[in-house]
């Protein structure tokens, strides 16, 4: 590797380690991907220039993009969301999309965007990756409210992949579909596989390398995000897709006595190392030049701000209206509204394709550091409220059909 890449290898583990310890004395009022894509942008190009993107350097943010999105698919519990909550979050999903490109089309109409699907899509992400490490830290986590919550966040990023790999991914939307159709069948043969039991023989060598330098539990996993994600590429599929239907498989494959280590070794791979490069870089690669050019395109930061909140939190706000009180709802429609990673990624292949505006990237991506800093802080405020007025057992008792 060159001297850039080493130099900015050091300077991103810097920030990595810099900005938890930050988060920690912020008593986490700023979560740790803000902080990672902030001080990303300081030591970036566009502001101290103490590092640059190298082809390794990009390489390894991919793979932390990758990560990402394995473990959010890692985190979606089918068995628990099935039902109700898995229905109203995919119903005001759509309806979300049926806003946003009503939305996007007049932007398009007065020339302030140059695509309606990138504007629509990104207006419908929530950054269910990033929530979930908030919801399991305030105890949210395993409550009613936190499963209907995770749906949210669960149809928030799935269904956005899906339509970004059908609508983005090719110039024939038919073809693309039909291999779609192919990757699920195949996902869905994995997931099978992943169900049958685990033979006794097995369970114990699986368990019996876990604690030596083999770890064949945890290259096994890896095996199955990279072969995932390559058979998405080769399909001509959005690698997301891959990574995300890897992280499914994994969380019903991991079953047993030894679930929960192989999980946190996961998790230290995933968010100790490949995922805060993704972030960091994110903000290294942040156009800031774009965003503070013209005064004007500043506003552009407000306005996706209060679009995020009147796509995804008013049909939250409304489909939820028979299932959560008064303010869980609203504390529902402000984590729906919250997005990131997956705005991140539409920003890039806009960029990519030559179909986004820079300031209307650079603006998105500030918008979406905005809503994780700003409608958690405030959702939880309200749940604690909730929880205050009407009791625990208000709030989160009764079954959910």
């Amino acid at each position: 590797m060159d001297r850039d890449t080493f130099s900015a290898l050091a300077v991103i583990t810097a920030v990595a380690v810099v900005a938890p310890l930050i988060s920690v004395w912020t008593r986490n009022r700023i979560p740790d991907v803000v902080l990672e894509i902030g001080l990303g942008i300081v030591v970036g190009p566009y502001v101290l220039e103490m590092a640059r993107v190298t082809p390794v350097v990009d390489a390894l943010s991919f793979i932390g993009l990758a990560f990402l999105f394995f473990m959010a698919g890692y985190e979606i519990d089918t068995k628990r969301l099935r039902g109700r909550p898995l229905r109203l979050a995919t119903i005001g999903w759509f309806v979300s999309l049926g806003i946003a490109l009503v939305i996007a089309a007049f932007l398009l109409f007065i020339e302030f965007t140059l695509s309606i699907l990138l504007i629509a899509l990104a207006l419908t992400t929530t950054a269910l990756g990033t929530l979930l490490p908030m919801l399991e830290d305030n105890g949210e986590l395993h409550t009613r409210f936190g499963t209907f919550v995770l749906a949210i966040g669960g149809a928030g990023e799935f269904l956005p992949i899906v339509a970004v790999t059908v609508l983005l991914s090719g110039d024939n939307p038919f073809g693309t579909s039909f291999l779609l159709i192919c990757f699920v069948l195949l996902s869905a043969g994995a997931v099978a596989l992943a169900l049958r039991p685990t033979p006794h023989r097995v369970a114990v060598l699986l368990g019996r390398t876990l604690d030596t330098s083999q770890q064949l539990p945890i290259r096994i996993a890896l095996l199955l995000v990279v072969l995932l994600v390559w058979i998405a590429s080769r399909l001509g599929l959005d690698v997301l897709l891959g990574a995300f239907a890897a992280g499914l498989v994994a969380r019903l494959a991991n079953q047993g006595e030894t679930a929960h280590v192989i999980e946190s070794k996961l998790n230290a791979i995933a968010f100790g190392v490949f995922v805060p490069v993704f972030f960091i870089v994110s903000g290294m690669e942040f156009n800031v030049d774009a965003l503070l050019d013209r005064p004007a395109t500043i506003l552009r930061v407000p306005i996706f701000f209060g679009l995020f909140l009147v796509v995804r939190g008013v049909p939250t706000w409304f489909v939820h209206r028979n299932d959560l009180t008064r303010p869980d709802r609203l504390a529902a429609a402000l984590f729906a509204a919250t997005g990131l990673p997956l705005i991140v990624a539409i920003t890039k292949i806009g960029l990519d394709r030559g179909d986004m505006k820079p300031e209307n990237a650079a603006a998105l991506v500030a918008a979406g550091m905005l809503s994780v800093l700003v409608f958690p802080a405030c959702a939880f405020a309200l749940r604690h409220r909730s929880r205050g007025r009407f009791g625990e057992a208000a709030s989160d008792a009764g079954a959910i059909d």
